[in-house]
Order: structure tokens, then sequence, then C-alpha cells
């Protein structure tokens, strides 16, 4: 069977393509704009795509088209394939009918550390020998791939609640209908899809009704937005994992090592390299979620201690002289907080390291946050409020500025004074860069796009600059 996916760049849709093919479909796609790491992913995989959504993309005729949720009416290759009277479908329903059906999903939502607990947990299902099938927003250090379709029962899936496609407006997980399901947070976000977060918590209700009563709920305790999720209706067993506090699974961070409890038994302790509460929230969740598959809480703390994170999520790119550059997907405040602040406590504060007259202490590490407002949320405005307090715990921060942004980002941080500075083009972010560096600074660049290269347009910048031949 000939499957052609709409939309194939995209990390779920590039996903779905390595699923189908490990799967025996024949698998072609197209897409606007396709980057690393899902180009390098579809490249490796061989699959045919194609730039653009033109028509003649339908010749040969498919025998199903998959229709990512970025395509709408309109568009040449929906409205001939409409036309046509074509076999259509979107990427989370055909997930459903040809993978799914049979497994025993588990799957993992909420607003923030979606794919990093996907990740840990189809690593720790991996280390105990089930060889799960798995799809994944990012392309974890453990596997060489973002998606697997894997040895039955067990299938992890990173469940967004963004919607389906522009015929089915439903959330993406409602399609998916776990038996365990991971629920790490709630926070309003998505505002092209979604007015307020009374309509998002209306879909993880719709989720909730889907669980069977002998599944489970992995529930984030701290997390006030998910109780009141819960009270309009819960029909399932629930576990609950805190940072401190009373819950079924929680955990003592000590510096760059945790221990975990599982109710008033200490299981072990973890030392890795992640940064961050919001990581250790994240382990917990990994952890509670693989005892429903079998895998003893010890059994995945060793798995733990092997998790060589995600690309995409403070990712190092490198380091010229002295200057650490990350790689990072944050673009909601809520995100963009927790990583900086999982940075700082790693790296240290200069600025609580000020003399008394106000004098930065010389050698003190920075960092410097470099944003692009890319999402579509970020593009509407809807968080500009929240922007400055989420950069409280970096010295400096550049913006990606655009002409037609459309509202007021300098106005919107202006509390931020000196500390904020910004930017219209890629090349010049680059160029304001490389004479603001200086070694020990770690620059933290935040995007869930390419950012028009500007990682390695940065780093390919400090070489030239600050590396003599």
């Amino acid at each position: 069977m000939h499957v052609h996916i709409l939309g194939i760049g995209g990390t779920f849709m590039g996903g779905l393509a390595a699923i189908a093919k490990a799967a025996g479909f024949r698998v072609t796609g197209s897409d606007l704009n396709v980057y690393p790491p899902m180009s390098t992913q579809l490249e490796k995989l061989g699959v045919d795509f194609v730039k653009g959504y033109g028509a003649e993309q339908l010749d040969p005729r498919p025998d199903i088209v998959v229709v990512g949720n970025a395509l709408s009416r309109g568009v040449p290759v929906v409205e001939a394939m409409l036309d046509r009277g074509m076999a259509y479908t979107s990427g989370p329903r055909w997930l459903a009918e040809q993978v799914l059906c049979d497994r025993h999903v588990i799957a993992v939502t909420g607003t923030h550390g979606k794919t990093t607990t996907t990740a840990m947990l189809a690593w720790i299902l991996q280390h105990a020998g089930l060889q799960p099938g798995f799809l994944i927003g990012g392309v974890p250090g453990n596997f060489d791939g973002s998606a697997r379709f894997g040895a039955a029962p067990y299938f992890v899936i990173e469940a967004d609640e963004y919607d389906t496609a522009f015929f089915d407006k439903r959330a993406k997980f409602v399609h998916y209908r776990p038996r365990t399901v991971v629920l790490n947070n709630l926070e309003y976000d998505h505002a092209d899809i979604y007015p307020d977060v009374d309509s998002i918590r209306r879909q993880f209700n719709q989720l909730l009704r889907t669980v069977p009563s002998s599944g489970r709920l992995i529930v984030n305790a701290h997390d006030a937005e998910l109780e009141t999720t819960l009270a309009m209706g819960c029909w399932t067993p629930r576990e609950t994992f805190a940072i401190g506090g009373a819950a079924d699974w929680s955990a003592r961070i000590d510096g760059a090592q945790f221990t975990v409890y599982a109710e008033d038994r200490e299981v072990g302790t973890v030392e890795w390299d992640l940064l961050g509460e919001h990581n250790v929230m994240n382990a917990l969740a990994a952890v509670a979620a693989a005892r429903q598959a079998g895998v003893a809480a010890e059994r995945a703390l060793e798995a733990l201690r092997e998790f060589r994170g995600v690309k995409r999520r403070m990712e190092i790119r490198g380091v010229i002289d002295g200057v650490t550059v990350y790689d990072d997907f944050a673009h909601h405040p809520t995100a963009i907080d927790t990583t900086l602040r999982g940075l700082r406590a790693r790296v240290g504060d200069a600025r609580g390291a000020h003399a008394r007259d106000g004098a930065r202490r010389m050698g003190a590490p920075r960092i410097i946050a470099v944003l692009e407002p890319r999402s579509n949320t970020m593009k509407m405005g809807v968080h500009r409020e929240q922007l400055a307090a989420a950069l409280a715990a970096a010295d400096l921060a550049y913006f990606f500025c655009p002409a037609d942004l459309g509202w007021d980002l300098r106005g919107a941080v202006a509390s931020m004074g000196r500390r904020a500075r910004f930017a219209e083009t890629v090349d010049a972010l680059v160029q304001g860069l490389v004479v603001e560096a200086r070694a020990g600074d770690h620059i933290l660049v935040m995007s869930n796009g390419g950012f028009g290269g500007l990682h390695e347009k940065l780093l390919s910048a400090l070489r030239r600059e600050r590396v003599t031949p």
C-alpha cells in the first residue's frame, strides 16, 4: 500500500513515516520546509519527499493520503485530493487504526515535558528488554530516530492536545485509546486553536473518558489545573508524583543527583547531566508509568542513569573559546523559565555575586538567552506579559524581532531595561552575540523551529572571530 503524507517534515508526521515504512508500507510525502533532525531521519529511512503542496504530487495516485494538521482548504494538493475522491485520513487516526489498535498504549500528555518524558519512558522499557514501539516529538539520544514500530504489546506515544486535521478539530490524543496516561501539567497554550484554558481542559477530559477503569493515570500532584480537570470526571485509578510533599512517587534533589521514593520506601539515586527540577518530575512520571508495564522502579532508575537526553532539549551544539551554545525547544514562558532556572542552578549565579558597588564579579558565568517568538501562540502575543519574568534568570536576552511580528515585543519586555537586546534579522543577532560573548558565557538559543540556522551561523562566526588558526 502506498501512503502519501502531507506535512511529513513535522516531528509527528515524520515519525509516522518511520513507523509506516517499518510496517511495510510504501511511503512518500511533502512539506514546505524540512530541516534537521527530521530531514536527516527521512533521508536515512529512504523516504522520498518533495517540497511544496502542488497537486502533481498525487500522480501516481497513492492508496491513501495522510493529512497533517498544518494543511487546510485552499491548498492545491488538498483541493485535488478532494476533487478526485481520494481516500484520506489524519495522522492520529491512521496510527490508531494501523498500529495502536492491538497495543497497550502509554500516552504522555501535558503542556510541557512531553517529549523528554516520552523519551525517558521508551528508553526505560527498552532497557528492560521490552522493545517498545514509540513516537516521540524529538530525537532521543538513546535511539537512532524519533519513532519505531516496535514489538507488541507496548507503544509509548507523545500525546499532543493540538488539533487533528482541518476535517477533525478534536485533540490528537483522543484517537489513541491509551491504557496508561501520564498527566504532566496543564497550562494555556495553542491560542490559535483554543480560546481559553477551559477549552483545553475539556479536551483533556475527553481523553480521560477513553481510559479504561483497569488502566492507570500518572498525575502531577503539584498541578491545580490537572486537579480541576480530574474533577470534571475520572473513572481510572491514579498515582501521583511530586518533588517533596505527599505523593505516591517523590524525589529529593541534591545537586546533580536525585533520590526516588515509592511512598515511604527509598528506591534509589540517579546522578545525571540533565538540568532542572522539571526533568526530575519528568523522570518520576516515567518511572511510575514504566511500572504499569511491569518494570520495577529499581530497573527504571538504572535506565535513567544512562539516559542521553533529546535533541533540541538543552542540547549543547558547540563550545568555542569557552562560549557554550545550547539549542532548546522552549517557547512557552513556563518552559523558558524552568529551562533557564535549571541552567542557572548548574552554572552558578553571576548576578548574585555583585560587589557592593554593583560591579559584576569578574569571571562569573553569564547566561545569554536568545529567543525567537515563532510558535503560533507567541506570534499572537498571548504570553507577552509573562515574557520578562520568564527571562529573570538570564543576564541578557536577545530577541528576534522581525518587522512583521504584529505586536510590540520591545514594549512587552521594557521592564528588562538594558538586559534586553533586539534584532530584525538572524544575521544581526549573530553579529550582536559575537561582539557580546566572552569566555565562560552560556548562550541558550530557544525556538520551536530552525531559527534560520542561527546555531551553526553563530558557531561559525565565533570560530572565525575567536579561534586563532
